[in-house]
């Protein structure tokens, strides 16, 4: 391990005369990439130079249990010591868990879609219910939350809706939400108190910059369309909604969120960028045999991931098993747990593979 950290603290100061080199500084992608290499170094770099000091005091203590005469020292080294290798310890679980290798799409922004499933206008009660958790989460992560296209249900909530999310690690502690989030319930409409199960889906992109993917843009078709929904006068009279469609794929993005045509097309060629690269990335890593069926999924679409049970104020996640008895807490964005429960379950199979590869 030491080996690795040592590497690894050459590249980072390689890194870090890089980054001030002119040709560099001029290049913006090169430059981007370089950057957070080095911030993604320097959370290695600086836990390795505190786990360096603590092994060299560690060192200086058992020389002076060998070598000194006076007992009051030598007892003074022997308690030091006795706090010191349990700190060494604890660092080196924490070295492990931070030369785990990293998803590099974890540190990108995302595009998040809901969309109501099974249960009628009650699944799409539920899908507005998701996207006001998600966003109470981000609010308290500090990220920034933007609509980029919505279809509102008919008796609330939304039959869809596409949402941007900015920030830190935004991809890495969401990624895991894609899927099918079921909801068990008895529905404001329902007259004999009757419990009804309602579904909502969830799809989580990395946000895909323009060097991450490759568009011709002569393979796209854009097309303009009235806006339908809130949006004042200009709505039903303006071409300003664009649907925009990439005829080598037949992938399909749009936006009618703003009452501007080019924002509106900014927006959606941002979604059709990251569906284009999430389809690209599938391949990617079916070709290197890493997109397996793992026990946080990474996968199916259609994977029933967790359920939301009102009678009981219970919420599982059946990838782990994990279930919580706050249930008005996750919906006011509370989620903090099960992302965390999830990123430790990812990183305990990412070490498991490491070792396996050893």
């Amino acid at each position: 391990m030491l080996d690795k950290l040592e590497a690894i603290n050459q590249r980072f100061e390689e890194v870090s005369q890089l980054l001030i080199q002119p040709d560099v500084v001029s290049d913006m992608k090169k430059y981007k990439s370089l950057n957070k290499e080095y911030k993604d170094l320097d959370k290695i770099v600086t836990e390795y130079k505190k786990y360096l000091n603590i092994l060299s005091n560690i060192d200086n203590a058992k020389q002076v249990i060998a070598t000194e005469k006076d007992e009051d020292f030598r007892e003074m080294a022997k308690e030091e010591l006795d706090e010191l290798i349990p700190q060494r310890d604890e660092m080196e679980d924490t070295l492990k868990e931070l030369l785990i290798p990293k998803d590099p799409n974890d540190s990108k922004d995302i595009i998040m879609e809901i969309r109501a499933g099974a249960g009628g206008d009650e699944a799409s009660i539920f899908a507005g219910d998701l996207y006001r958790m998600y966003s109470r989460f981000a609010e308290k992560q500090g990220w920034k939350m933007e609509l980029m296209d919505a279809t509102e249900g008919t008796s609330g909530g939304y039959k869809e809706i596409i949402v941007g999310v900015s920030g830190e690690d935004v991809y890495g502690k969401l990624k895991f939400e894609s899927g099918v989030h079921r909801v068990q319930r008895v529905p404001a409409t329902e007259t004999q108190g009757r419990i009804h199960t309602s579904v909502a889906s969830v799809v989580v992109l990395p946000e895909a910059e323009e060097f991450d993917v490759e568009i011709d843009m002569n393979d796209i078709r854009k097309d303009l369309f009235c806006s339908s929904g809130p949006g004042g006068q200009s709505v039903n009279t303006t071409y300003s909604a664009v649907r925009l469609t990439h005829i080598p794929t037949g992938i399909v993005a749009q936006c009618q969120d703003q009452k501007s045509q080019l924002k509106n097309y900014d927006k959606a060629l941002a979604v059709l960028r990251s569906r284009i690269f999430e389809v690209e990335l599938a391949k990617k890593n079916e070709a290197e045999g890493a997109q397996r069926k793992s026990m946080v999924g990474g996968g199916d679409r259609s994977d029933k991931i967790r359920t939301y049970n009102y009678p009981q104020g219970r919420v599982t996640d059946h990838r782990i098993g994990y279930t919580v008895y706050n249930l008005p807490s996750v919906m006011d964005g509370g989620i903090d747990d099960f992302v965390e429960e999830l990123r430790i379950a990812e990183n305990a199979e990412r070490l498991k593979e490491g070792a396996t590869a050893e």
